[in-house]
């Protein structure tokens, strides 16, 4: 290699071409990929291209776009936990009496296969705007009942950390907030987004949990673990959330595993979700039955501060309960 010569970094996989040219996806497949390509963003950063030995590995089914994902169930819905019925002003969800989502953008560093916001997220997502998020502080502060704020999306900790830390600390303000929660996939996504910075925008008085989503031993990198130690060094408390998946880690093997790693890494496994039935999603779908036979299995050969609480968000805005 020449001297000076830089090597250029890995670019996220956004497109089918670039797919291809991994090796992630086949030519002959190209048509009906690129039609799925047009319904539902791709975005696959290196930090997970890494990860991925062939496109129907764990990591591979969950963010490598599948022709099933054109084929609609008529069980499946495109809003299936109804966040639009339930959405009173841009950028609210206000399912619970107690608490409300914040969503302040509606765009990931990763597009999963599965995701029950498909039909919103997207690179085009944008920010809510000044006067939209003003609009938001004013309802989470008027209505008194909301003790905990959650910071979803989209993805919050793609944010600027000063719009982050701008946004956290305004709701810090309100009187009757106590709990601030963040949901994210970033650190898993792309290490790096997580800085020095970021953390220091997460460092707030008002307590603050970060909840992130793993479905895999195998995300859980030294890098992602360094990412998570910044968080940690300032207190911050990490949950652990997963979405119980066909192929990805319907196992006790899997799923045991998993939940070690969080453990190693400081991460309270939390939810397991039962998969919300999204459109094109079915590929997915694990029985509930199967979902409480693996944990059942699981009881007593793992730590009990390993075991989740194993969840089915009801269709229509109804809640969440334990299956």
């Amino acid at each position: 290699m020449p001297d000076g010569f830089v090597t250029p970094k890995p670019a996220t996989i956004r497109n089918i071409g670039a797919l291809i040219e991994a090796g992630l996806a086949d030519n002959h497949t190209r048509a009906v990929l690129d039609a799925v390509a047009a319904r539902y963003a791709i975005a696959i950063p290196p930090a997970l291209a890494a990860l991925i030995t062939a496109p129907d590995d764990p990591i591979g089914l969950q963010f490598i776009p599948h022709p099933g994902e054109l084929t609609v169930a008529p069980h499946e819905l495109a809003d299936p936990v109804a966040d639009e019925a339930l959405s009173p002003i841009p950028g609210i969800v206000h399912r619970y009496p107690d608490r409300a989502l914040l969503k302040p953008l509606l765009a990931c560093p990763v597009y999963c296969r599965f995701c029950f916001r498909r039909e919103q997220v997207g690179p085009e997502g944008g920010l809510l705007t000044d006067a939209e998020l003003e609009t938001a502080f004013g309802y989470l502060g008027g209505q008194t009942g909301i003790r905990e704020v959650i910071l979803t999306g989209g993805d919050p900790l793609i944010l600027s950390p000063r719009r982050l830390s701008f946004i956290l600390n305004r709701l810090s303000k309100i009187s009757n907030i106590e709990v601030l929660r963040i949901h994210t996939r970033a650190p898993i996504a792309d290490p790096a987004l997580v800085t020095d910075a970021l953390a220091d925008a997460l460092d707030i008085k008002t307590p603050l949990f970060i909840a992130l989503h793993a479905n895999h031993s195998s995300e859980l990198t030294p890098a992602v673990q360094m990412a998570l130690e910044k968080l940690q060094r300032r207190g911050i408390p990490i949950l652990g959330q997963t979405v119980l998946l066909a192929g990805v880690n319907d196992s006790e093997a899997a799923l045991g595993e998993l939940f070690r790693a969080m453990l190693r890494a400081r991460i309270k496994p939390y939810y397991l979700h039962q998969l919300d039935a999204a459109p094109g999603t079915a590929r997915f779908h694990v029985s509930p039955e199967r979902g409480r036979e693996i944990l059942a299995n699981l009881r007593g050969k793992i730590s009990g501060t390993a075991l989740p609480t194993y969840i089915y968000d009801r269709p229509g805005g109804l809640g969440k309960i334990p299956l």
